[in-house]
């Protein structure tokens, strides 16, 4: 019976990822494709990757994506870990519980309503819309997940290693940042890369706060797509597919680092 659960959640695993990456190697299939369409393979050919590294426009936005993406990461990385720890430090629990409830509900809120919202707040200031509208939203939107990755690391830092380290005569700052801050890195670059990966999918916010002359690779692949697919689009995708599993391994490699040292020193 254990053996006919195990096959049967193989099986079920197994048609999860057909029916996740099938569509991506798909389409990574037709950006080879000396075709315009994706209405049949022709043959092979690097002229949609060519096109791309020529067409100056889309260069652009994705430099400003990945700058925008990286900044509103950075920030809100900053912000949350503070955020993170200031609620840990809590000594009401009652403040403390409103508090991980107001967090958790930007969370799970639409982003079409979050994305209206910036709108609505950003035209009652004034604020003109554009890099920086996005950056906030973006930010903003960002702080509630890397509190969510941060929080458990910081509850599960032992209190006895601050006290060690006050024991040995270290400031405040020194303990913040020599045993505090080494402790919960893990769930601080967990909550980089997670506020990272947002930033990058994000359409809905950014479709509402977004102004002329500035846009982000989401808002223009779908700008693109109503005119019908580009195969320079599946180019581009193959290569975020390919830096994105770069990114995936570089962080499984450091987080399976940080395991084997903290395992060494237990």
């Amino acid at each position: 019976m254990p053996q006919k659960r195990f096959s049967i959640g193989r099986i079920y695993l197994a048609l999860v990822l057909v029916v996740m990456y099938l569509p991506i190697f798909y389409l990574i299939y037709y950006s080879f494709s000396s075709g315009e369409r994706m209405d049949g393979f022709h043959h092979f050919s690097w002229v949609h990757y060519q096109a791309l590294f020529q067409d100056t426009r889309m260069i652009s936005i994705v430099l400003n994506t990945l700058v925008l993406a990286l900044l509103s990461a950075l920030l809100a990385t900053v912000v949350g870990t503070a955020g993170a720890l200031m609620i840990n430090g809590m000594h009401n629990r009652l403040w403390r519980r409103n508090i991980l409830i107001l967090n958790n509900i930007l969370l799970v809120s639409p982003d079409v309503i979050i994305g209206a919202s910036f709108l609505i707040f950003f035209t009652f200031l004034g604020f003109k819309l554009g890099f920086w509208s996005v950056l906030f939203s973006h930010v903003a939107f960002s702080i509630p997940i890397v509190v969510l990755m941060v929080l458990p690391r910081v509850k599960e830092l032992p209190k006895s290693l601050k006290d060690a380290a006050y024991d040995l005569g270290a400031t405040r700052w020194q303990a913040f940042s020599q045993v505090t801050i080494p402790g919960i890195m893990d769930g601080i670059m967990a909550g980089f890369f997670m506020a990272l990966t947002y930033s990058l999918d994000d359409f809905a916010v950014t479709f509402f706060v977004t102004g002329n002359g500035f846009s982000t690779l989401s808002v223009e692949i779908y700008s693109r797509a109503r005119q019908g697919i580009d195969l320079e689009i599946n180019a581009l995708s193959t290569i975020m597919f390919l830096v994105s599993l770069i990114l995936v391994y570089i962080y499984y490699r450091f987080s399976t680092k940080k395991g084997a040292k903290r395992r060494l020193t237990q």
